[in-house]
Parts: C-alpha cells; sequence; structure tokens
C-alpha cells in the first residue's frame, strides 16, 4: 500500500520548482500532482493518454476540445487522449490530481 498526503507532494512539487509532480507511475496508470497558481497560464499541450482531473482545490475554467465549463473542489474532468485542453481563468490557486491511463511516460 501506498499512502500520500496532499500537503506533502504539493511541498515536494513546489520544493522541484515545477507544476507537475507525478507520484505514483504504475502498469496501467499514472498519478500526479498538477499546480497553477492564480492568474497562471497553462501550457498544456494534448496528451497521447486518457486522462481524469480531479480538482482538489482552487477555482478556473477548463476547456476540452470545444467545450468550456467552470470547475472547482470535487469536480472530476476525463479528457480523451489527443483532445486539446487547458485551465484558464484561474481565479484562485488551483490543485489538481491527474490520473493518465495508460501510464505517461
Amino acid at each position: 500500500m501506498q499512502v500520500f498526503r496532499l500537503d506533502d507532494l504539493d511541498a515536494e512539487r513546489a520544493a522541484n520548482e515545477g507544476a507537475y509532480l507525478r507520484f505514483i507511475n504504475e502498469r496501467n496508470m499514472s498519478v500526479g500532482l498538477y499546480a497553477l497558481d492564480q492568474g497562471a497560464q497553462d501550457p498544456q499541450q494534448p496528451h497521447g493518454q486518457d486522462e481524469v482531473y480531479l480538482v482538489v482545490s482552487g477555482r478556473a475554467s477548463i476547456t476540452v476540445g470545444e467545450e468550456t465549463t467552470m470547475v472547482a473542489r470535487g469536480s472530476v474532468v476525463y479528457v480523451p487522449a489527443g483532445v486539446g485542453h487547458r485551465f484558464h481563468h484561474i481565479s484562485e490557486d488551483l490543485r489538481v490530481l491527474v490520473v493518465f491511463s495508460p501510464p505517461e511516460r
């Protein structure tokens, strides 16, 4: 069993000076913590894997393909592989758990 605390993961991510920290990398999936501060720009490009976002804190809009919606704590978003997507209009610091399947390499 592996157990993680979000505060510890966010501190490790910040210490590594990156917006993304992958903390699980298994055969069928990978999981990471993605952070964007209020007003930041999201530089993401489409991924080759299906992706699920779980917003753990913050508020923003997300556009997936041609659809846009607001997200906040508790929102879950599915992004199919190869589809363009990005967070924008980040009004509160955003922390998002990201699950990739198959795993991101």
